[in-house]
């Protein structure tokens, strides 16, 4: 009867190492079936946790304690590094203190071989990087291992007993650390007292930006508004320019018109102006040539007055010469020449007409009428005696009586 195959199966946490017949080195799975000639182990693949207080030295020769927590686990991710880490567990001469000393020994050798390349205050200082620098190296001795850091917990540096560096530089980091910090407040109220003066002239900046872009805004509004008005105005008056034109040339022609219209009536008026004072200048002609004539001949009327004027004066001289200087005689003479009392016996005559008057006649001293006296000085005596019968007859009819200078009547 030969031997049977049978079914096996890990958990969760588990792989299975399987070697002999047909496999050249192991195989790992999660289940498989284990054939004649071969043998099958299970290993736990959970991250264990790994406690070391590491004991270095600095390069000025101080010691000091690092105290650390590793979780360390193999990397499942990567079937190499888990065939990796299935040779290194399934050795049964190796118990579980075996992987612990492997660790611990990766863990001290390259903390020591770091620190002693450091000084202690590099180390103080740089903790953070001190431990990156840890972890960096013991991953890269652990990958051939097949191992991961899971997680490392790096404690506060640990003074040696005797060598209280730490505590020392920790009592002046922290009186440091206190006069930083008052320096920090003192810094923090200045940069609070910055940041409120800086947060007011930022909000005064941005004011001063906003009344700016109120203002440039304004102004772009009022560029608009112009621009605008500008395009209207010009819309406008080039329409206005049109009908102001067409207004002018309508007013120029219709002002043309009366021009040629006025200057038509004033070349009329100007003609008829023109005939008019050439008429005014005719009659004015006519009038001055009869005024010429007229005062010519008043002239000459007046030149024959003074002729006859003058003739009388020598008239009257010589007459005056001829009657001895006798003015009454000359007087008498002058009327009775100039008709006087032949107009008055004519007005008698007339004024008689149709009565029965009463009429004498007188004679000379002869009673033939002619007196003894010849010459110029009887016809003045006859006139003379005819005068008394005159004045007589007058009187009796009208009651008018002759002037003193002829003589009176005196009642019989």
């Amino acid at each position: 009867m030969g031997i049977v195959p049978w079914y096996r199966v890990a958990t969760a946490n588990e792989y299975l190492v399987i070697t002999g017949a047909w496999i050249s080195d192991i195989k790992i799975a999660k289940k498989a079936w284990i054939l004649p000639g071969q043998s099958s182990e299970k290993f736990d693949i959970s991250p264990v946790n790994y406690t070391f207080e590491v004991q270095a030295m600095s390069a000025e020769k101080l010691p000091f304690i690092l105290p650390a927590v590793f979780t360390i686990g193999p990397r499942v991710e990567d079937i190499a590094s888990l065939h990796k880490y299935a040779k290194l567990t399934i050795c049964k001469d190796k118990d579980e203190s075996h992987m612990q000393e492997l660790v611990k020994g990766i863990i001290e050798g390259e903390t020591r071989v770091l620190a002693a390349s450091m000084t202690m205050d590099e180390i103080f200082r740089g903790t953070k990087e001190f431990k990156k620098e840890v972890f960096d190296k013991v991953q890269l001795e652990l990958n051939q291992f097949g191992l991961l850091i899971y997680n490392a917990n790096v404690k506060q540096l640990v003074d040696v007993p005797g060598h209280e560096y730490f505590s020392y530089l920790g009592q002046k980091t922290q009186m440091e650390a206190a006069n930083q910090a008052k320096i920090d407040v003192s810094e923090a109220k200045m940069k609070a007292k910055w940041a409120q003066n800086s947060q007011m002239a930022e909000v005064e900046a941005v004011k001063a930006v906003a009344l700016r872009k109120a203002e440039l805004q304004k102004g772009v509004e009022i560029m608009n508004a112009l621009t605008q008005t500008e395009k209207l105005k010009a819309e406008f008056l080039t329409k206005a320019s049109v009908e102001y034109e067409t207004k002018v040339q309508e007013a120029n022609w219709e002002l043309y018109k009366k021009q040629k219209d006025a200057e038509a009536i004033l070349y009329q008026k100007e003609k008829e102006a023109q005939a008019q004072k050439a008429i005014a200048e005719a009659a004015f002609y006519a009038r001055q040539q009869v005024a010429d004539g007229e005062l010519y001949a008043k002239q000459k009327e007046a030149e024959g007055l003074v002729a006859i004027a003058q003739a009388q004066g020598v008239y009257i001289s010589k007459l005056m010469d001829a009657l001895g200087g006798n003015y009454a005689a000359v007087r008498d003479y002058l009327m009775i020449n100039g008709g006087m009392y032949q107009e008055l016996a004519k007005i008698n005559g007339e004024a008689i007409k149709g009565l029965q008057p009463k009429i004498s006649i007188w004679t000379g001293a002869n009673g033939s009428g002619e007196g003894g006296d010849g010459g110029a000085m009887k016809e003045i005596a006859g006139v003379y005696k005819m005068l008394a019968p005159t004045f007589d007859t007058v009187h009796e009819q009208t009651k008018m009586l002759p002037p003193s200078w002829l003589g009176k009547i005196v009642e019989s």
